[in-house]
């Protein structure tokens, strides 16, 4: 989720509890689109990260130093000059706008008192840090946008500053409800859409929790609607915004089966359920930290597995390509046994067969029924015979040997596919390690010469609790998978997997007691999430005890069968704690 309005006016708040009044100490530029600040108020240091990164951009309080550059770029050094040792007079956001201004006041060259704004704009791809004087005309920014990019408002030094209204969009801490209402009748999207489209601020996921809230339909147009029932919605909207008023926000994330999904100064009650989880912040600085942190490593693990993926998919294609062929050959062969059966026939029957037939009609003693047996005129019955006796001898070879390869195609499918869920499941670089050595391992990756030294591994399967204190772990990989199954798990401990698909082995640990059902429902749930079903609403899982098992010989590690088993319906998610 984007910097919304809501979460501008909370971090304006929490700025202005602990920086007003406070001096600037330090300023650096760590990166072409990043500001780094030391500041120095209330008996504390404190640094404050601004980011005008496009797909980035953020704001919050870090205690985390970065690197500079050995030589400070240019609008770093106009600020060091302006505003070192200044001291923070206001901060505040006009409108429910993304924007945050920093009144700052300093000493000139002749040591007189003066102000400068620095202006930060939180617009996604139209992020900027801008640099004003006192009249508002903008002496720098750490991005330039001249007229040849921007029609709508050139940002360059010695231009007036002001903020676009592209959408010619209304204040919702302002706008009446008549006026509310007429704008919404006007509007022909979606009314969720509506909201965030005509009042500033608004994401959508503020204005689909806006709608809950009213107990609205947000995809429905507002035509479709009583002025009654916008009413109802406006009524929503001044509560949310008389909190945004008062400075009370609930600073919080959303989870979704263990993954963020969405973050907000205010409750997300439309997110409710199993599968969601909500946890509060102190503060939206620290929400902003741990999220981002979040999202980079997610991110970071993306970029690091794409060559592997790459590799996969490569890998992955040939292998449906082969299949293909393979199948068509094999249904080539289906006439194989009629061929036999013609040279049977004209063998029995054929003696008496004038020649220059083209066709030969004569009882089928496997059934009793007529047959006709199609003839090349040239050739006399036994060499029909013969033709035919050829042409199945070939296919019969042809069916035995596309048969063999046919389930070391399937078998190598299976194996890719498992894992590319592994892929999909890795939360961490040194996942991906395990991930890398199977590809390795397997002739899909050239291996580098580093003398027979394999690479070091520290990945291990996820481990939860249970509610009833059962200790459940979870395979990320088909080594893993190999190593829970065979190694760690005893024979009376239960072994769950997603049925007919890619997906990791869960073992419960029983430790010689009886499980109870909630035990097995909460493995059943791991099992589902944790393959390649977990976008499904529900996945029927197999689950037996580990004794039944056995490893499929000169198969992939993690490939097991089974004869016996049970079967339950999950829905994917993880429903216990991680165990750290």
């Amino acid at each position: 989720m984007a910097f919304d309005g809501i979460v501008i006016a909370n971090l304006v708040h929490d700025l202005n509890e602990k920086l007003l009044s406070a001096r600037i100490s330090k300023i650096a530029q760590p990166e072409k689109d990043e500001l780094l600040f030391t500041i120095k108020g209330n008996r504390e240091n404190l640094r404050l990260l601004i980011s005008a990164n496009a797909s980035l951009p953020l704001l919050y309080f870090t205690e985390t130093n970065k690197p500079s550059p050995l030589t400070a770029p240019n609008f770093c050094m106009l600020l060091r000059k302006h505003l070192a040792n200044g001291r923070i007079l206001s901060i505040t956001q006009p409108g429910l706008e993304r924007v945050i201004r920093f009144e700052i006041e300093h000493l000139d060259e002749m040591g007189d008192l003066k102000r400068k704004y620095l202006i930060v704009e939180l617009m996604g791809k139209h992020s900027n840090i801008i640099f004003c004087d006192d009249n508002d005309m903008i002496l720098d920014s750490i991005k330039h946008i001249p007229a040849q990019i921007s029609s709508v408002r050139e940002v360059l030094p010695g231009r007036p500053y002001f903020i676009p209204n592209l959408g010619d969009k209304c204040d919702p801490l302002t706008i009446r409800e008549p006026a509310f209402i007429e704008r919404l009748f006007a509007a022909p999207q979606p009314l969720a859409k509506a909201l965030y489209l005509n009042l500033t601020g608004l994401s959508p996921a503020s204005a689909a929790e806006l709608c809950h809230l009213a107990s609205i339909d947000g995809d429905l147009p507002a035509k479709e609607y009583s002025p009654a029932a916008l009413t109802h919605l406006y009524h929503a909207l001044t509560w949310v915004m008389d909190d945004v008023r008062e400075g009370k926000f609930s600073p919080n994330i959303v989870y979704r089966d263990g993954v963020p999904v969405e973050f907000s100064s205010v409750p997300l009650t439309m997110m409710e359920g199993d599968s969601y989880k909500s946890v509060s912040f102190e503060s939206i600085s620290r929400l902003l930290e741990h999220y981002y942190a979040e999202k980079s490593t997610v991110s970071r693990i993306h970029q690091k597995s794409t060559d592997l993926r790459k590799i996969l998919s490569n890998a992955l294609e040939r292998s449906s390509r082969k299949l293909d062929l393979q199948l068509k050959q094999l249904k080539d062969t289906e006439k194989r046994e009629k061929f036999k059966l013609y040279g049977e026939l004209l063998n029995a029957y054929g003696y008496g067969l004038a020649e220059g037939e083209t066709s030969f009609t004569c009882l089928n003693y496997y059934d009793n029924t007529e047959i006709t047996i199609p003839l090349d005129p040239q050739l006399s019955a036994q060499e029909n015979a013969k033709k035919y006796f050829d042409k199945y001898n070939k296919q019969k070879r042809t069916f035995e040997a596309v048969t063999a390869q046919l389930a070391q195609t399937q078998a190598e499918l299976s194996h890719l596919e498992s894992i590319s869920t592994a892929m999909d499941i890795a939360r961490l670089e040194e996942d991906l390690v395990q991930i890398k050595e199977e590809l390795t391992e397997y002739g899909y990756i050239r291996r580098r010469n580093t003398g027979g030294k394999k690479p070091k591994i520290t990945s291990r399967p996820f481990h939860y609790l249970s509610s009833d204190g059962f200790h459940i772990y979870v395979g990320k990989n088909n080594y893993q998978n190999e190593e829970l199954t065979f190694r760690l798990a005893s024979g009376s401990d239960w072994w769950f997997h997603a049925k007919g698909i890619p997906g990791s082995h869960v073992i419960v640990k029983a430790e010689g007691k009886a499980l109870p059902d909630r035990a097995f429902e909460e493995a059943g749930a791991l099992a589902a999430y944790y393959s390649k079903g977990r976008q499904n609403e529900k996945v029927e899982i197999d689950y037996i005890q580990r004794r039944a098992l056995k490893k499929v010989p000169g198969a992939a590690p993690g490939f097991v069968v089974y004869h016996e088993n049970y079967s339950l319906m999950a829905i994917p998610r993880i429903p216990v704690p991680e165990v750290k």
